[in-house]
């Protein structure tokens, strides 16, 4: 199917709900009261069961939101401590173990976007960015991947996962790495990123508390690229994060799951709907060849009555 098909079929896109998360007991998260966004519909993640929480945004207007996401316990779901190496350098491993509801490790889980399991790490400046998949042990149920940190700092390790029976779950915990550690924190805003021979341009407003739509175009040579192969479901996979907490959003390109065999391209179509008018970092996994790359972008959520791209007037949206 075509790129010029494909779009015609987005009109029924994902919409993304953000969500705020505090730390409870027993946390190990950033001294600032953390916030999460959760991803609903198209991938399997259910509403989670959490109490709404209330949030003052920097516009002054209140806004009920589902705790979820960056926390360690949700829904009955507790992610264990982190086992890794303790230092730059070091080879090992990365695993840890995910309990349910009745303190037993959970052994049975739903396929999402491909996997059993989506691990996220990100350095707490939001740079060393990387989406991996560990293996499950169904024995002790353990998840686990060879490891080696390149750089220090604290690192912030997300699983997102969907046991058995049970509801899409965001859990998160940090993991400090020794060594010389030198912040790269993201100075200014970017829309477009070269990575790999590849020209990588993301357009489109975030609006705080409104949903709308971002479009990726990847070029190489200064040649439209329509061989995007899928990865883990999609065209494209992307990840946000808000700078400052760290509050976590996981989603996918617009259009049904692509065959086997399928290619498009140059542009993927997301929708998403920040939380509050802040900055937020967001990375771009595409595939091409069999190869997966990364971009990397920084844009700023403005608010929705600051926005043109307004999707509730009569300007049709994006």
């Amino acid at each position: 199917m075509n790129t010029a098909s494909r779009l015609g079929l987005y009109g029924a896109g994902l919409v993304v709900v953000f969500g705020v998360a505090f730390a409870v007991a027993g946390a190990v998260v950033p001294d600032s009261a953390v916030a999460s966004w959760t991803e609903r519909g198209g991938d399997g993640h259910d509403e989670q069961s959490a109490e709404p929480a209330t949030q003052n945004t920097d516009n002054g207007k209140e806004q009920g939101t589902d705790v979820s996401g960056v926390m360690i316990a949700a829904s009955g779901y507790t992610i264990g401590a982190i086992s890794a190496p303790g230092e730059t350098g070091t080879a090992g491993e990365l695993s840890f173990v995910v309990r349910g509801p009745e303190g037993e490790p959970v052994t049975s889980y739903e396929t999402a976007h491909g996997k059993q399991l989506h691990l996220i790490v990100v350095r707490s400046d939001g740079s060393r960015y990387r989406h991996v998949h560990p293996v499950l042990d169904v024995g002790t149920g353990a998840w686990s991947l060879p490891w080696t940190w390149e750089a220090a700092g604290t690192y912030r390790v997300y699983a997102d996962f969907t046991a058995s029976d049970g509801p899409g779950v965001t859990l998160s915990r940090t993991v400090d790495v020794g060594g010389p550690f030198t912040p790269q924190p993201a100075a200014e805003t970017r829309s477009t990123a070269t990575v790999d021979g590849f020209d990588v341009s993301i357009s489109g407003d975030l609006v705080a508390g409104a949903g709308s739509e971002l479009t990726v175009e990847i070029a190489r040579d200064g040649v439209p690229v329509t061989t995007l192969e899928p990865y883990l479901g999609a065209f494209g996979h992307l990840v946000a994060l808000r700078d400052g907490d760290l509050a976590y959003l996981h989603v996918h390109a617009h259009g049904d799951e692509p065959a086997p065999g399928e290619v498009a391209g140059p542009e993927v179509v997301f929708t998403a709907q920040a939380p509050t008018a802040d900055r937020y970092l967001l990375y771009l996994d595409f595939q091409v060849d069999g190869k997966v790359h990364t971009a990397p972008f920084v844009l700023d959520a403005v608010p929705a009555d600051l926005s043109s791209n307004d999707t509730g007037d009569d300007h049709g949206g994006h």
